[in-house]
């Protein structure tokens, strides 16, 4: 990198500085929490995979007369339909989703409206003018749009 006009010591400090913020971007709150979510997300979903493929299929299947539900199959012209399989993967679907629902999207939802409810709004500083409908400070004697004399508003 030197033979750029860089010298040894400037591509060093270049590449500490570029590793202090790899560092820090690393380490961001979000990026740890997103690599956190995946682990957990890929470990729930072998969970719900597993009890789909040995506990409800098998449930489903017994009570239709079947063995297991993933190996239901429709023949038609000597075409094979494995529907069974699609079943399992789409109760697996439902199933994540509906704990992902009310397990993590419903109270952070309930939680993000309780804060919104404490917080009070701003007081306003801008107004509309009556002739021009442009923001105007509320303290303002004239429009600076449309030179339009307005009563100021005392607050």
């Amino acid at each position: 990198m030197w033979r750029f006009g860089l010298s040894k010591s400037a591509t060093c400090n270049k590449l500490d500085y570029m590793l202090q913020e790899f560092k820090k971007f690393i380490l961001r709150g979000n990026v740890v929490d997103l690599a956190v979510a995946v682990v957990i997300g890929a470990a729930f979903s072998g969970v719900v995979n597993a009890f789909v493929k040995d506990f409800l299929s098998p449930l489903i299947g017994a009570i239709q007369g079947k063995t297991d539900l993933a190996k239901h199959s429709l023949n038609i012209n000597g075409i094979v339909f494995s529907y069974g399989d699609f079943l399992n993967v789409f109760i697996t679907f439902v199933l994540t989703a509906a704990v992902i629902f009310f397990l993590v999207v419903q109270p952070i939802n309930h939680l993000l409206e309780r804060t919104r409810k404490k917080q009070p709004t701003p007081d306003p500083t801008t107004r509309k003018c009556p002739e021009c409908l442009s923001e105007v400070p509320l303290k303002a004697s004239r429009c600076m749009y449309c030179t339009a004399k307005i009563k100021p508003v005392e607050h």
